[in-house]
């Protein structure tokens, strides 16, 4: 399991790494010279969220950073750009998906597209990429729902 979460006495939750996965981090970084904010498998593809403005350093010239990354590892990998702002954070997460809007409204948020493959790609068998993409996204931000409609 690569990463374990605690529940801490204040509610909050922290993060705990494995060895393998601190492994990846330092690998990534080392060659990225990007900061990684966290790291997590998504659909078995190895997720790299950066600090918001290190995007271009991870991926590097002509997607340079990201092909050697690729190959030291031998396996796919993703880069998601962090954003304090809750809809580009998550449009950032969906690409290369593209969807027409994203609203927040209290503590849901809400993916509109009329695009019905994209919105079949995005929740995923019995929903269980949309309840992927929902758990990343409350470790940043106090939401209870993401719906696609």
């Amino acid at each position: 399991m690569p990463e374990i979460t605690l529940k801490q006495k204040s509610g909050a939750t922290k993060t705990v790494y494995d060895v393998e996965m601190i492994k990846l981090i330092n690998l990534f970084e080392n060659i990225t010279h990007a900061r990684v904010k966290d790291a997590f498998y998504l659909k078995e593809v190895l997720t790299f969220v950066v600090f918001e403005g290190d995007m271009f350093k991870a991926l590097g010239k002509n997607l340079s950073n990201l092909h050697r990354v690729e190959g030291l590892l031998q396996r796919k990998i993703k880069i998601v750009e962090y954003h304090p702002d809750i809809v580009k954070f998550i449009a950032n997460l969906l690409y290369p998906y593209k969807v027409q809007d994203i609203k927040q409204d209290g503590h849901i948020v809400t993916i509109t597209d009329p695009d019905q493959k994209t919105k079949g790609l995005i929740i995923g068998a019995r929903a269980q990429n949309l309840r992927a993409y929902e758990g990343i996204v409350k470790k940043y931000f106090d939401i209870e729902e993401i719906k696609v409609v």
